[in-house]
């Protein structure tokens, strides 16, 4: 018997829930669990049908779900297969940590550079600093599990942090204990292809789409603290935004 199949058992013999909210549960953990890999294609949907002893209806019904939820990706022709693209609200300011592990992946960084300096005309123009005032700049590689999706370039007013060391995983975590968390931002995004140096480190190919993420956070008194420039693999990232009419 698969895993799915003992994972529908076991929840079928205590679930009150319709036969269909059953399958998407067990779809959804599986998933979780890591029994289908990224960008994998689930069993056929009269496969599932018949291993589950259960009706294509039903089968089809609990896809549906999923593919409104964004776990999986209909490819017409293809199957169902297991999104590996992640969803940022572009009007929520949060974190890539809290995204990720809202989406129940683990997220950790590779350091490309930690430094201290004073700030440069861009970042003072930016930051609204004054010259020869000191930032943080932090240089990373962010990734999902063990999957590279974006590269962060981070400046930080010094006065926000205690010191370089304090941010581990994640950086608004970090300003959050220090009472500097941005409330607000100003983001942009625009469409790239990768250069050399981007590819190898997202491990992508050179000229792939990406996106870049420019991001001004500011603190409840109006204060600019952090500026962010982001580059995001298009394979992986699509940016949402909610819309209505004023």
């Amino acid at each position: 018997m698969s895993p799915l199949a003992q994972l529908m058992q076991s929840l079928s013999a205590t679930s009150n829930l319709p036969l269909y909210q059953q399958l998407q549960r067990a779809l959804r953990e599986s998933i979780e669990r890591g029994v289908f890999g990224p960008a994998e294609a689930l069993p056929a949907e009269r496969q599932l049908a018949t291993e589950l002893d259960i009706s294509r209806i039903t089968v089809r019904k609990a896809i549906d779900g999923l593919v409104e939820e964004g776990l999986l990706v209909r490819r017409p022709g293809s199957g169902n297969f297991i999104n590996t693209k992640v969803e940022k609200n572009f009007a929520k300011l949060t974190s890539f940590s809290e995204d990720m592990r809202s989406r129940g992946r683990t997220p950790r960084s590779v350091w490309l550079k930690r430094s201290e300096g004073m700030v440069t005309p861009e970042e003072a123009l930016r930051l609204r600093l004054s010259p020869g005032a000191a930032v943080y700049r932090f240089h990373r590689i962010r990734y999902a599990d063990d999957m590279p999706m974006c590269l962060e370039y981070a400046t930080i007013a010094a006065a926000a942090l205690p010191s370089l060391e304090a941010v581990d995983v994640s950086m608004y975590e970090a300003l959050e204990a220090a009472g500097k968390r941005p409330v607000r931002a100003l983001q942009r995004l625009s469409a790239l292809l990768l250069d050399a140096e981007q590819a190898r480190l997202l491990q992508s190919k050179e000229g792939d789409a990406g996106l870049c993420v420019e991001r001004l956070g500011f603190l409840p008194d109006g204060q600019a603290i952090e500026f962010c420039r982001s580059y995001f693999r298009g394979d992986m990232y699509d940016f949402v935004a909610e819309l209505s009419a004023a």
